[in-house]
């Protein structure tokens, strides 16, 4: 189980909170911030018609069980995505794509295809159910993790089977280290202990790819890694990245502030950590549920219209 309270992926965690704060450089007033937070208020927001992927109507309001939401789907881009076109926000580094998605009850993806792509899911709540054309057939559940890489080609579906409760997951797509690649798929399932109070890794690079290559649960064909925790109210997790890496943290569920004061992450809110950030992270009073993408560092990374 590749779950630790220390940092395992060549940097480091402190304290976790679902609201994130970060400190100021004491070295130069001027110099640029460690943390850069991006609201829930500065993401595209998604809901396109059922049909396009093979879904039935939308039931008119309030008559269908265990639907949190009038449409089949709400999707949260955090970069340029499908109708969300900017060159301004196109990815972080090696993260090309972070959707936060919400599948309302027997609704889905229809098969399509994808290439080229490492292609990661983590299912935050619900049940993901998952067909491909590499004969894969399997059920998620919360904590788990799932990767296809896309390579020369893939086609699959993603479905809610569960006619009663939504499926909320976020699928990040990393830009891999080589073209035509075999496809592949795997996944990972975690135990809540594991992610309790803890920076639980879930993804690393394969052998060869990157720091701290060939010790993940979940390998893809970048120099990047995920982490997620989930901290209890009141409980601390720091967070380091060191120097020559750059990381993405989402405030996935709750609220963490940190120690010294300052920004804050909540619910759906996302934040850009450059290389030297330390962030001793508390969660507030629902505790806080954080997921983190960490990368090599590449110059010119973050948003342009903020």
């Amino acid at each position: 189980m590749l779950c630790a309270r220390a940092p395992t992926l060549g940097w480091t965690t402190r304290r976790a909170t679902p609201v994130l704060i970060v400190r100021a450089s004491s070295s130069s007033a001027a110099a640029a911030p460690e943390m850069r937070k991006i609201p829930n208020s500065k993401l595209f927001v998604s809901e396109p018609p059922p049909q396009w992927f093979g879904n039935e109507s939308n039931p008119p309001k309030g008559s269908a069980p265990g639907w949190t939401n009038e449409n089949w789907l709400k999707s949260r881009f955090h970069f340029s995505f499908a109708e969300y076109n900017t060159h301004k926000n196109a990815d972080y580094g090696v993260l090309r794509v972070m959707n936060d998605d919400l599948v309302q009850p027997g609704r889905g993806f229809g098969t399509h295809g994808h290439a080229n792509m490492e292609i990661v899911t983590f299912i935050v709540e619900g049940s993901l159910t998952h067909k491909d054309s590499m004969g894969t057939s399997e059920s998620l559940g919360r904590g788990s993790i799932q990767f296809m890489t896309a390579g020369t080609g893939v086609r699959h579906s993603e479905h809610n089977l569960d006619e009663s409760n939504p499926l909320r997951f976020i699928q990040m797509w990393i830009t891999p280290n080589a073209g035509g690649l075999a496809p592949n798929y795997g996944s990972h399932e975690t135990s809540p202990d594991e992610r309790k109070n803890r920076w639980c890794r879930l993804v690393g690079p394969v052998p060869g790819a990157g720091a701290n290559a060939g010790t993940a649960p979940v390998q893809i064909n970048q120099d990047a890694g995920i982490s997620v925790a989930e901290i209890d109210a009141g409980q601390t997790l720091p967070l380091s990245v060191p120097t020559g890496r750059q990381a993405y943290l989402l405030c996935v569920e709750g609220s963490a502030t940190d120690g010294a004061g300052g920004e804050s992450l909540e619910r759906h809110d996302a934040a850009e950590l450059k290389a030297g950030t330390e962030l001793s992270l508390t969660a507030g009073s629902e505790g806080a549920h954080l997921l983190v993408v960490e990368m090599a560092e590449r110059a010119g990374s973050g948003r342009k219209d903020l």
